[in-house]
Order: structure tokens, then sequence, then C-alpha cells
């Protein structure tokens, strides 16, 4: 009897240790939901360059479990296509629960620069699928565009400057950390109407919305909803303004 009692006490152990595995977090969203569309005028000094558009048009199951399909969507516009035309579309599916990525798509048209990356994140086994290889990566590792939105769910009410928020992200074929420094409060007015926002400045070493050599800072709504309202893109020739010029779907 004894060697029937062994294994079912293995079987046992084996088995809550798999379902431990198996959970995930829950986390409180009052920030987002389903429907939610944003749009931006993205403009170059006082040249108006494209438009911006983040999106959450449904839920899909993914792994057995809910997961926002997001998309931002970056296009110039036809005047600026001359001068640099731009097609770039990144799509993210994030757990409804766990505020973690189960999918990332990026595809970029910038001028004569192409770019198509895909990875299916295993958070249970912690390896990244990726159209270029396969990668180990830390439980609720996120891509750029799954921790933007998971920035969102944050309580900054006790932050004071220079707080950071620090996460994992993943682009291309390795993990890097990314930090998100808050600046304190600000009221800014743009074409969708006057706003009380926090700053917020991400600090992202690979795989960011924007290549470019400097800094980004976020304006985002002081209130439950926390959508950006202005995004500052310093680059090596000057700065690129992004402005909230309507919106529609919000949660609050």
């Amino acid at each position: 009897m004894k060697p029937i009692k062994l294994l079912i006490s293995t079987l046992f152990i084996l088995t809550c240790f798999i379902q431990a595995q198996n959970k995930f977090r829950k986390l409180s969203n009052q920030a987002f939901d389903v429907g939610e569309k944003l749009t931006f005028e993205v403009s170059y000094g006082f040249v108006t360059a494209g438009i911006a558009e983040m999106e959450i048009p449904k839920m899909k199951r993914i792994s057995g479990r809910n997961a926002y399909q997001i998309t931002f969507k970056v296009n110039s516009v036809s005047a600026f296509d001359s001068f640099y035309k731009v097609r770039d579309k990144y799509l993210t599916y994030l757990d409804a629960e766990g505020l973690f990525p189960w999918r990332f798509e990026q595809h970029i048209r910038e001028g004569g620069f192409s770019r198509d990356f895909s990875a299916f994140f295993d958070q249970k086994r912690k390896i990244a699928h990726t159209s270029e290889g396969k990668h180990k990566i830390p439980k609720y590792v996120q891509d750029i565009v799954s921790a933007f939105y998971y920035v969102r769910t944050q309580d900054f009410s006790n932050f004071k400057k220079g707080d950071k928020i620090e996460l994992a992200n993943f682009y291309k074929d390795k993990t890097y950390p990314l930090e998100v420094v808050y600046h304190g409060t600000e009221t800014v007015e743009v074409q969708a109407g006057k706003f009380d926002c926090i700053i917020v400045e991400p600090l992202v070493a690979k795989g960011g919305l924007f290549k470019s050599e400097g800094n980004i800072l976020i304006w985002l709504t002081n209130d439950k909803n926390k959508i950006p309202v202005k995004v500052k893109t310093k680059i090596i020739i000057g700065d690129i303004y992004a402005e909230l010029i309507k919106y529609k779907g919000l949660k609050n």
C-alpha cells in the first residue's frame, strides 16, 4: 500500500503545482473597456503630419481567457505622404483580468522602411514564440502597447514627482526594463477639450512607438479613465506632438 500512497501523494503535489502555475493575478481596471476609441492629430512644428487612433474594438477568447483586442494605428496625411509616408499598426491582446498580453503584432511602414513582427506570449510556460524565434520571458511581461494600458489602471494619487512604475517590456528577442516616471500634474487644452492631467514619462530601451533619440512625455487625464490627451516626443530634428481631437466609448 505504501507505494500506492506515495504515488497518490506525488500526483496530488504535482497537480497542485500545475494549478498554481496556471493561476494568474487579478487586477482592477476602472480605466477602459470595449468600445473606447481615441483619435489624435499628429503634428511636426505647425504642420499636421498624421492621424493616430487607439481603439478597443472587441473582446476575444485567447488561451481560454477573455482578452481585450487593442489596436494602435498611425497614418500620415496625404499632404505629408510625399515627404514621409507612414502606415503603422500595432495590435495586442490584453488579458482582461490580469492585464498582461497574450499576443502582440507590429506592422511598420515608414518611408522606405518596413517591418513585420509578431509574438505569442505563453504566460504559463514563460516563453515568447515570435516570428523570429523562441525566447524566455518573465511572468507578466508586457509589450509596449499593453504596458501603456496597464499604466492607465494605476492609482497615482499618492505618487510624488520622480516616483516610478517598473515593468518588463519584451521586444524582438529580449526583455528590457521599462520605467514609467511620474512628473506631477498640469492642466492642458487641446481640440477635444480642457483636461486636468498627470504627466508620465516612459523610459523605453527598445520597442517604442516612436523611433526617437529623445524622451516621450504623456499627459493622462487625472480621473478614472486616464485617457492620453497629449504626447510630446523629442527627436533630433525637433518635437512631434500628438493631441486628442475626439473620443468615444469611455468607461467613465
